[in-house]
């Protein structure tokens, strides 16, 4: 199966096509909007119809594919997670949109549920396509702008519509709770059950059990699989040092890196780089 690259921050391409490539994966984001056209999207092998106005979300390492039914008209915007954790794009919790992100529902369909959002998104990536057509006075800028506008859109419409462990039962306090360690899972201090349970006013004897409740594993395993993500997210898809990846997510060193990293997976860190770039 065929494997992309993304060697720049972000990419823009428009493409009108009667037959897509080959079913294919890739290392980074893509967001993909219809402008015309019908055929069939298919992804991780499920299948969905599509026509003007959806959007999909693909994830890296996604297997994908469109099926052209009539001429279709695309818009592709490419990016990584390098560049959403660049300053580039303003917002006050980028590890947040990050996790959104990562974590969004690797299902066919419509990324984008929101009514108001499915009337945003057109304009704006027609301004992109003005912009890429003329070429003036500070179109870059312009362009990185609506770009990171669009980005914030959708992980806007898969927190709101697709929040990862959160089911139409769950309690508000619980989506806090569950939050509150996205938001913290690069200081270990904040994520202990003492500080959780001291920070929400659940005993530290009910909190397992609460947790466990609404999302159907423990804290200490939503943590561990949440850390998980993150480390093989930089090991795939960036070039940071080990030490590197000790610093950002808050292990002690590299030996607990390693020893976290080998319990979970059965290999070291090294090992399983070394071993997803030779396939």
């Amino acid at each position: 199966m065929q494997q992309e690259n993304l060697h720049e921050p972000f990419s823009i391409v428009f493409k009108t096509l009667d037959e897509c490539p080959l079913e294919h994966k890739h290392s980074f984001f893509e967001l993909v909007y219809i402008l015309s056209g019908t055929g069939m999207q298919c992804i991780n092998k499920n299948r969905f119809r599509y026509h003007a106005d959806h959007m999909f979300l693909i994830t890296p390492d996604d297997c994908h594919s469109f099926d052209v039914e009539s001429t279709t008209s695309f818009f592709f915007l490419r990016f990584n997670n390098i560049y959403i954790r660049s300053k580039s794009i303003h917002t006050d919790n980028i590890q947040r949109l990050e996790f959104i992100l990562q974590h969004a529902n690797h299902q066919p369909g419509c990324i984008l549920r929101n009514q108001l959002d499915k009337t945003l998104a057109r304009p704006i990536i027609e301004a992109i396509a003005r912009e890429y057509a003329q070429r003036d006075l500070y179109n870059k800028e312009l362009v990185q702008h609506l770009v990171n506008t669009l980005i914030v859109v959708v992980a806007r419409n898969i927190a709101k519509y697709l929040p990862e462990k959160v089911e139409a039962g769950t309690e508000e306090k619980a989506m806090d709770i569950l939050q509150y360690i996205q938001n913290n899972i690069y200081d270990p201090e904040k994520i202990r059950t003492e500080e959780i349970s001291r920070r929400f006013g659940v005993s530290e004897s009910y909190l397992g059990r609460y947790f466990k409740r609404h999302t159907n594993e423990t804290m200490q395993q939503y943590i561990n699989n949440y850390r998980l993500k993150m480390v093989e997210h930089r090991l795939l898809h960036s070039d940071m040092r080990m030490g590197e990846i000790v610093q950002e997510l808050g292990f002690t060193d590299e030996s607990h890196l390693n020893k976290f990293f080998r319990k979970q997976k059965g290999l070291s860190p090294t090992a399983f780089r070394k071993a997803h770039i030779s396939a």
